[in-house]
């Protein structure tokens, strides 16, 4: 469990250094992000290997990934809908997210966001966090805490709408990772897919 509380730590120092608006400003973010990504996967395999051994691709993977990275972009888009309708700092907020693309070579961020940001992210959340936590604790409880901890690292940021974001796809993720664990591949897809398609393909 250290060397999990030890991960953990790291990556709420590392979010909040990118997103926090007082150290944001000094911080490129899309290349601290990738390095911040990377460092975590890497720590993952080295404290506890063996999950690629959950990464079987086949086709329905791809497809399965397709599908579910359609579906969680149509749920974003109709949560800001109701929370632009809702509330009036709704939409300030997600555009300051959008924001954090402003200068930025869209093809760099797809390729950095597709093969390593996505991917890596799944790696350190799911095959490690909720790995380790599962068998520690149970399906449930791994389940459950380990999203909780993906939202909440989010939080340095001072930004409602990104902690929310956090939470609604760490759920969505997460009990795909609790429920079907052999299609750990779709869900790194679907996760890469996303994010390329919400920040830059197709923006809400």
């Amino acid at each position: 469990m250290k060397r999990l509380v030890f991960t953990l730590v790291l990556a709420a120092v590392l979010w909040t250094l990118m997103f926090s608006p007082w150290t944001a400003p000094y911080v490129p973010f899309w290349w601290t992000m990738a390095a911040s990504a990377l460092t975590l996967s890497v720590l993952s395999t080295w404290f506890n290997p063996g999950w690629w051994r959950q990464v079987r691709w086949s086709v329905s993977d791809v497809l399965l990934g397709v599908g579910i990275a359609v579906a969680l972009w149509g749920i974003f888009w109709l949560g800001d809908k109701v929370s632009s309708f809702l509330f009036d700092f709704a939409r300030p907020q997600v555009d300051t997210i959008y924001g954090m693309k402003a200068g930025e070579s869209p093809w760099v961020l797809s390729l950095l966001m597709l093969f390593l940001i996505g991917p890596a992210e799944e790696v350190f959340w799911r095959g490690y966090v909720q790995r380790t936590l599962s068998l520690r604790w149970g399906a449930n409880a791994g389940f459950a805490v380990s999203t909780l901890l993906y939202a909440l690292v989010h939080a340095g940021s001072c930004n409602f709408m990104l902690v929310m974001a956090a939470l609604v796809a760490g759920v969505v993720w997460g009990a795909l990772y609790r429920f079907f664990p052999r299609h750990f591949a779709a869900i790194i897809l679907s996760h890469a897919l996303w994010d390329v398609a919400v920040f830059i393909w197709f923006p809400i």
